[in-house]
């Protein structure tokens, strides 16, 4: 018995490191956008609105590239999918890179971000099956915080660099994820243990399968939750090193902002994914759900120019990722295999929907001459409805620990 574990453990183990991979370049080319946003500004003078549409065009391609790369899943399997987005979305980076103007450069990214968008539903979804049920919100966990990590690093770079080499940042992002491709292709295990394999209900219509069955309410909640949390997520990351420069924070102290955010935010997620194995998981949904509102509201408030204007975006970034670590361990409970892959697809998806309005509604609030401050206040209201829709589906799905009980 020890014998035939060991390879099933190691080939998990193996999965789990690429998931954690891919997450990390994953994490790095959506901060990409955000950081080089003040070396974009300064060679190309771009509105508020053009910046917007900058932002937004990588998750309009995210959107698309979630939903289908979900359904691919369950047809050509998680590895593939993930292997073939990786190269994309690499590829894509690259020409970024060499835009000539910023029309090419808002063209690029949605592109890359088309690529880059079957890469999070499927990590996840293997990083789910490649654990027993006890452990599986931890690898959830683990797989996901590679993200925030490639957005510190990508933080950390530009505090490095000067403004105007801001290209550097996506020949970095493109380099990456095509080495990760290719390892993959070679050491990846193409069985994985424990994988998604589809059942006979696969072939299903899947808006059938993810709206029948009993699963409409849990579908549209997590879906409404995914949106307002993107929302909310894409306004701190892609705006956040814009307001902290309005809020009077020098460019260093900015990065470290920008820093503290992703990696508070990577050991908030981290701890939750763990806290989502143990009995405590309901006291933890609900300690997060109330902290978010909180720390938005100190953001907002907190006077221009002061050391805690440093130090709040970690708190933020805690909160809202660990949010996402919630959603993401819901959704794997919610839907059965066989249609787990365009399940997470499409939560993912109608997140990148949020991911698309969120930098558009903080540009038109910039643009009708809201100040930094205002702007964080106006997303208080979202937090507290996505709040309600996680405690709701995180009771629902946590109360009742076996994976069964909902499929």
């Amino acid at each position: 018995m020890l014998t035939r574990t060991r390879p099933i453990e190691l080939a998990a183990g193996v999965t789990l490191a690429f998931c954690f991979a891919a997450a990390l370049c994953e994490g790095f080319d959506v901060q990409a956008a955000g950081v080089a946003a003040v070396g974009i500004r300064g060679e190309w003078h771009p509105s508020p609105g053009s910046l917007g549409f900058f932002f937004s065009a990588g998750n309009f391609g995210l959107f698309l590239g979630a939903i289908l790369g979900g359904l691919l899943t369950d047809r050509l399997g998680s590895r593939a999918v993930l292997i073939g987005s990786m190269a994309t979305f690499g590829v894509f980076s690259l020409l970024t890179s060499q835009a000539p103007n910023l029309p090419t450069l808002i063209g690029m990214r949605a592109l890359t971000g088309f690529g880059l968008g079957g890469a999070m539903p499927n990590l996840i979804v293997l990083a789910a099956a490649s654990s027993a049920t006890q452990s599986r919100n931890a690898r959830i966990a683990i797989s996901y915080i590679g993200m925030p990590i490639g957005g510190a690093i990508a933080s950390l770079i530009v505090a490095l660099i000067p403004f105007q080499h801001w290209r550097w940042i996506f020949i970095i992002g493109g380099t990456a994820p095509l080495i990760v491709a290719a390892a993959m292709m070679v050491f990846m295990p193409k069985q994985p243990a424990a994988s998604v394999a589809p059942a006979s209900g696969a072939s299903a219509p899947a808006v059938r399968a993810l709206l029948g069955h009993g699963r409409a309410w849990h579908t549209l909640l997590l879906w409404v939750g995914f949106f307002l949390m993107q929302v909310t997520f894409q306004i701190m990351l892609n705006w956040l090193p814009l307001l902290m420069q309005a809020r009077a924070l020098p460019k260093n102290e900015v990065a470290f902002a920008q820093t503290g955010f992703n990696l508070g935010g990577a050991t908030a997620a981290l701890l939750m994914g763990f806290l989502l194995d143990r009995p405590v998981r309901l006291a933890s949904i609900a300690v997060t759900v109330a902290a978010l509102p909180i720390v938005l509201l100190l953001l907002a408030n907190a006077p221009n120019g002061s050391a805690v204007l440093v130090a709040l975006p970690l708190l933020v970034g805690a909160a809202i990722l660990s949010f996402q670590v919630i959603l993401y361990g819901v959704t794997s409970r919610v839907y059965p295999a066989s249609v787990q892959g365009a399940g997470m697809g499409a939560a993912v998806g109608i997140g990148r929907l949020g991911a698309i309005v969120g930098p558009a509604f903080a540009a038109l609030l910039l643009g009708s001459g809201r100040t930094a401050a205002q702007v964080v206040t106006a997303v208080l209201p979202l937090s507290i409805v996505c709040g309600l829709c996680v405690a709701a589906l995180g009771w629902r799905a946590f109360r009742a620990q076996p994976v069964a009980q909902l499929d």
